[in-house]
């Protein structure tokens, strides 16, 4: 970097490899839910299905005790209609046939990452978290600076998460491991996509940047 770069960079220059306060941190959940390992998806999409139990649901399961352990937030957000018949659901969804009633079991967080009593859960009826949920609002109001998004689909409802969260200024983590596409090719060339707006680690690594007292 030459000098007029340097002398025109702040004082204090933001940086992806600060540690994380576990008090200022939360784990937001995406859509880990019963809809994503029905047996139609198990016949449709067999890799991803597999993908889900034998890496992301262990990967996930260990990135929320140890956020838990230290303090930190656990946040879920599940594709749910407000309503039964699904009128307030986005119109993608809608195109998509997407759309999950009201109370209805495909909406249930999978049992192997069920949310514990005093959770959040967010239900969300478009792609985007922020754009469908209160979620900013409560991040701000709990004091949350770091967020670190784990779930599915890591090139459509995660991708979003991480790049609205970054826009909002928030710091975003993937733990990428804990996150699955319908493929493996989908799964990385997402993480490929986003770089740029967040820091991509598996959950030991994002374990390993927790701040002790």
């Amino acid at each position: 970097m030459n000098k007029m770069a340097t002398d025109l960079m702040p004082p204090s220059q933001p940086t992806r490899n600060r540690r994380l306060d576990p008090k200022k941190t939360a784990v937001l959940v995406i859509d880990t839910q019963m809809s994503e390992i029905t047996d139609e998806q198990a016949r449709k999409r067999p890799e991803y299905v597999q993908a889900i139990r034998a890496r992301v649901l262990p990967a996930m399961r260990r990135m929320i005790d140890e956020t838990r352990a230290r303090g930190g937030e656990i946040v879920y957000t599940r594709i749910e209609c407000l309503t039964g018949d699904g009128r307030d659901a986005c119109l993608d969804y809608k195109l998509s046939d997407m759309i999950i009633p009201k109370g209805s079991p495909l909406a249930e967080i999978m049992p192997e990452v069920a949310p514990a009593k005093d959770d959040i859960v967010l239900p969300k009826s478009s792609s985007g978290v922020f754009n469908s949920t209160i979620v900013d609002y409560v991040l701000r109001n709990m004091g949350i600076e770091n967020v670190i998004v784990v779930g599915l689909l890591t090139d459509q409802c995660v991708d979003m998460a991480i790049r609205d969260g970054a826009d909002r200024g928030y710091y975003m983590i993937c733990a990428a491991d804990a996150c699955g596409a319908h493929t493996q090719e989908r799964h990385m060339g997402a993480l490929r996509a986003f770089a740029g707006y967040c820091r991509v680690q598996s959950v030991d690594e994002v374990v390993g940047t927790f701040a002790t007292a």
